[in-house]
């Protein structure tokens, strides 16, 4: 049997996975808990609140800006981490599956 897939619909469902595979961790979700009560961190910041390398934590909130749940703001030579709406709205779904 052939299927005719519209391709809009296929790129959809690609970018919906890169999103939920943004989040699908335990580390990330922490991060972005941790950024929901805490703003504008930078990455040695997260690391210390989470008690994790530095390393890994820049790698997740690496990934989680590229699935478009956390924006980045340089000052000076810092760089500043939150959420955005959709990690908002990310968090408030994942809560209501605890």
């Amino acid at each position: 049997m052939v299927y005719d897939v519209d391709m809009r619909k296929v790129g959809d469902y690609r970018r919906l996975e890169r999103v939920v595979k943004g989040f699908a961790n335990r580390r990330r979700l922490e991060i972005l808990d941790v950024l929901k009560r805490e703003p504008e961190l930078s990455v040695e910041e997260i690391a210390d609140r989470l008690n994790i390398g530095y390393m890994n934590t820049s790698d997740h909130v690496r990934r989680l800006a590229i699935a478009g749940l956390v924006l980045k703001r340089n000052e000076g030579v810092m760089v500043r981490h939150r959420l955005t709406p959709r990690a908002e709205s990310i968090l408030v779904f994942c809560k209501k599956l605890e």
